[in-house]
């Protein structure tokens, strides 16, 4: 009688998340608000510089030698948030492994390997750390020669910025999949639905990146929503 309880217990204790990773429920939703915070930021600071060279490697060296400690602020809090994000994503798979695990755990898997490896990718949409050395070398040269050769070096950095990238694909893929899982329950549907739409659109928008222009900002805003509503989610779900 008592295997019998046990057997027909087991089932139910997998309709629900494992309340035993509450803590990483209250991580993730804390670390993904903390990110959508960062980013706002992030937009703030870039509103309130000069506009940005379009181009030249050269434009782009002196621009950050006349705004380098703004420009190096603003690099952090594109990059920063990568970390958060890797929390939030692995927050997610406990909650959502018992509806499929095979699938949580696919989604989450791409989700925290393309915010690692963006801690390690040289551009950030926006410029690239390593532009700042470049602009110092730049300002310290002292020959045509020497500038050009940093000039050049900083076209390539540019040029990371303006193309389509795995990592971006890969990233909005896992949250295709995290999302499509969520439509089983756990979170609002309506969270499921804004992921499922962020998803399939970032797929198109990071793939065609060159050719979107301002266009792509629209991926832009539904990440950003997104990221707020999971973060939202996951701490409702430790409260609860």
């Amino acid at each position: 009688m008592t295997t019998l309880t046990r057997g027909r217990s087991l089932p139910e204790t997998m309709t629900r998340p494992d309340p035993t990773w509450k803590r990483l429920y209250w991580a993730g939703g804390v670390a993904a608000l903390l990110a959508s915070i960062a980013y706002i930021v992030a937009i703030v600071v870039e509103f309130t510089l000069p506009a940005y060279p379009t181009s030249g490697g050269a434009a782009t060296l002196e621009y950050i030698a006349a705004h380098r400690s703004v420009y190096i602020l603003q690099q952090i809090l594109w990059l920063g948030p990568s970390v958060l994000l890797i929390v939030v994503f692995l927050a997610l798979y406990p909650a959502l492994k018992h509806l499929d695990k095979s699938y949580a755990a696919i989604g989450t898997v791409l989700g925290i390997a393309s915010w690692a490896v963006t801690l390690a990718y040289p551009a950030t949409g926006g410029g690239a750390p390593a532009l700042v050395y470049l602009s110092d070398q730049y300002v310290a040269a002292t020959s045509d020669a020497q500038r050009a050769a940093f000039a050049a070096a900083a076209e390539g950095f540019i040029a990371l910025n303006y193309v389509p990238t795995i990592l971006g694909v890969l990233e909005t893929i896992g949250i295709l999949i995290v999302s499509l899982v969520m439509l089983k329950g756990v979170f609002h549907k309506s969270v499921a639905y804004l992921g499922v739409a962020t998803g399939a659109i970032g797929i198109v928008s990071e793939s065609l990146k060159p050719v979107l222009g301002i266009g792509y900002i629209v991926y832009g805003v539904l990440l950003m929503v997104w990221i707020i509503a999971i973060g939202w989610e996951l701490v409702r779900l430790a409260r609860s």
